[in-house]
């Protein structure tokens, strides 16, 4: 059971580091095509790679959805691409920055929504060690000064941003219904018709006038941008994050999300910024909450399992 749990935080860890780097580097790539052009070419590539994988892996007939077509079918709009279109949109017309401090309310969103839906209330440690990673991030992100990290962003961006990170926190409970299936069967029959709707919302809106279909060179620019966001902000980052899904569930899932701020910090201390003492002391404050719970959840699994054996 350990093991699978320490198993579980690796494969989520791996996603926060892809998914960190990922909003940078799509907002480079939204300079030259846009978010629901970069949206639907990642995630049409990216379904093929990923129908080939689990075709070779598991065997063609796994892609098969068994009578249960239509309850996939809308998880896999809502998290592949309601989620993606709705963030990236975001990015294009706000900032990095102002989606990192939104996606870190995910955690919340998560629990409250388990709370609701199924009655499972976190324990008040928990909680507060949510409350506190939250406050971490947006002290990373914000240097302490909310009001000035926001004043540069559309509030339209923002918006979208929020409820893209609702849909995903929809998509990531809506796993534990499909238990029987792989993490790569899961990923890949939700992607199919989530890239299936990316296209055609990307289409509408190219005959609708509100955007353009990118030429030659502007895809040429961002060729290196659309590797990088379908092999590692898709392929292997999906994989990672319902593999570690189901093996941490969602609520511990969305906590280590809070670490994706951090990770993004630190690609723009590489292109040269330098972190404030707030920064630093938020980045700790994220760290140790996310390292408290961890080893809360472990003692308390603990005495559980002890107390079964008695």
């Amino acid at each position: 059971m350990k093991s699978r749990f320490a198993q579980g935080v690796f494969l989520v860890f791996v996603t926060v580091l892809l998914w960190g780097v990922q909003f940078p580097v799509a907002k480079d790539a939204f300079a030259f095509v846009d978010a629901f052009h970069v949206t639907a070419i990642r995630y049409a590539l990216g379904t093929l790679v990923l129908v080939a994988l689990l075709a070779w892996l598991e065997g063609p007939a796994t892609l098969s959805y068994y009578g249960r077509f239509w309850a996939t079918a809308l998880f896999g709009l809502v998290g592949m691409c309601a989620s993606p279109m709705l963030v990236f949109l975001g990015i294009a017309l706000s900032s990095p920055e102002h989606a990192a401090i939104i996606v870190a309310l995910q955690p919340s969103m998560t629990a409250l929504a388990d709370w609701a839906l199924r009655g499972r209330r976190p324990g008040r440690f928990t909680l507060g060690c949510l409350a506190l990673a939250f406050a971490g991030v947006v002290t990373v992100v914000t240097r302490g000064d909310p009001v000035h990290a926001f004043e540069k962003g559309g509030i339209a961006g923002d918006v979208f941003v929020i409820l893209g990170a609702a849909c995903w926190v929809t998509y990531t409970m809506a796993a534990e219904s499909f238990k029987g299936w792989s993490a790569l069967r899961f990923t890949t029959l939700t992607i199919i018709p989530g890239s299936l709707g990316c296209i055609a919302v990307t289409a509408a809106l190219v005959a609708a006038g509100l955007a353009a279909v990118p030429g030659a060179a502007a895809l040429a620019a961002v060729g290196w941008h659309l590797v990088y966001l379908t092999l590692g902000g898709i392929v292997i980052s999906m994989l990672c994050w319902n593999a570690g899904n189901q093996r941490i569930g969602p609520l511990n899932t969305m906590l280590l999300m809070n670490l994706m701020p951090v990770v993004t910090f630190a690609v723009r201390f590489a292109q040269g910024a330098r972190p404030a003492p707030l920064e630093l002391f938020g980045a700790a404050l994220v760290i140790s909450s996310l390292v408290a719970n961890n080893l809360y959840l472990r003692r308390v699994s603990a005495r559980k399992a002890s107390e079964a054996t008695r």
